[in-house]
């Protein structure tokens, strides 16, 4: 049975309002936005999901990527403020938050981000010298970032990021900065070496000082110490000697004879001990040591008055003794100078000698 003309209108229409439900009909995936024109005129744009527009009036533009894209900067001559030759590239970040702009505002988007980052790059990096060039990368990569985000904002764009990737000076330019920072470092050890032994010459003159200092602190308490102890010794020797002297004047001739006994005997004493002294040979002449005790004690008897014979001695008073009391054991030295005090009083009163101021009785 042939086909009608109905039915074949039927289905055609059928078929056009399946195709136009079709048309009119947009998937927007995530991550992009579409922008719908009306007779080539921009009307708005489709968000990710499902969209409707009219079919045959409006048509899908521009399919904009909207997630964060990455943009390679390409490396390129650079000459800074002192005239060196640098070879740099780098790396742009941005993100697209207005798709009518970014679709309608720039003919092609990611040449004009490049083309601007470039020019920026050799701009800001061309104001510099090498030195700072090279130690302030945190700094050129802000002034890039504000100067490219002001100029990419009127086309919907973000700019995110802008890296300096590498700076790469020549050859022989690297070789002179090898040298200078080999130079600098060895100026900085001999500033340091001279530094510390400067610091050490210090430390030892200091320590050199107070060791003088303490030294003469010393000698000066050693010397006041010596001095008293010799004021000391000089009042126990005058202390002494008064005693003996006021012996001698009440007549006590065993103070004298014990005095120039110890003396002679310390003078042996000092003799017999000298270091270079390995033998001693000395002739000890009783005689002249009676004769000079004899002698002391006519003395004595003429300072007390010297009587006619017979006559009394004034009575002794009691004398501190000068020196400490003799042990019970005697040294060899005591003992023969006792033996010269005995001689002494015998030979007296035996004979009668003749002295400077008149005879002396026994």
């Amino acid at each position: 049975m042939p086909i009608s003309g109905f039915a074949i209108f039927a289905i055609l229409l059928v078929l056009f309002v399946i195709i136009t439900l079709i048309a009119g009909v947009k998937q927007v995936p995530q991550g992009y936005n579409y922008t719908v024109e009306r007779f080539g005129r921009y009307s708005r744009t489709l968000e990710p999901g499902l969209g409707l527009i009219v079919p045959y009036i409006e048509m899908v533009g521009k399919k904009i990527n909207i997630m964060e894209q990455v943009l390679d900067v390409a490396s390129q001559e650079v000459i800074t403020r002192d005239n060196a030759s640098v070879t740099v590239d780098g790396v742009a970040f941005f993100t697209v938050l207005n798709a009518a702009q970014a679709s309608y505002e720039v003919s092609n988007l990611n040449q004009a981000i490049l083309t601007v980052t470039m020019t920026n790059i050799r701009t800001v990096m061309g104001s510099m010298d090498l030195d700072q060039l090279l130690s302030h990368r945190d700094e050129i990569n802000e002034r890039l970032l504000r100067t490219i985000d002001a100029a990419a904002s009127p086309w919907g764009v973000k700019i995110n990021r802008i890296e300096i990737k590498d700076i790469i000076p020549p050859k022989n330019l690297v070789d002179s900065m090898n040298r200078q920072m080999m130079a600098e470092r060895e100026k900085r050890a001999v500033v340091l070496e001279a530094e510390g032994q400067r610091q050490a010459e210090v430390l030892r003159a200091e320590g050199h000082k107070t060791a003088q200092i303490l030294e003469a602190e010393g000698r000066r308490e050693s010397a006041f110490r010596d001095a008293e102890a010799r004021e000391r010794s000089a009042e126990a020797e005058a202390k002494a000697t008064q005693m003996v002297s006021e012996a001698i004047a009440a007549g006590d001739i065993s103070a004298i004879n014990y005095f120039v006994a110890q003396q002679y005997v310390k003078a042996l004493q000092a003799i017999a001990s000298a270091p270079n002294q390995k033998v001693l040979m000395m002739p000890l002449e009783a005689s002249a040591l009676i004769g000079t005790l004899g002698g002391i004690a006519e003395i004595a008897k003429g300072f007390n008055g010297g009587g006619p014979e017979g006559s009394k001695p004034p009575p002794r008073r009691s004398v501190p003794e000068a020196q400490p009391r003799p042990s019970s054991a005697p040294s060899a030295a005591a003992r023969s100078m006792s033996s010269f005090g005995s001689a002494d009083a015998s030979s007296s009163a035996s004979s009668t000698s003749q002295g400077p101021w008149g005879p002396a009785a026994t």
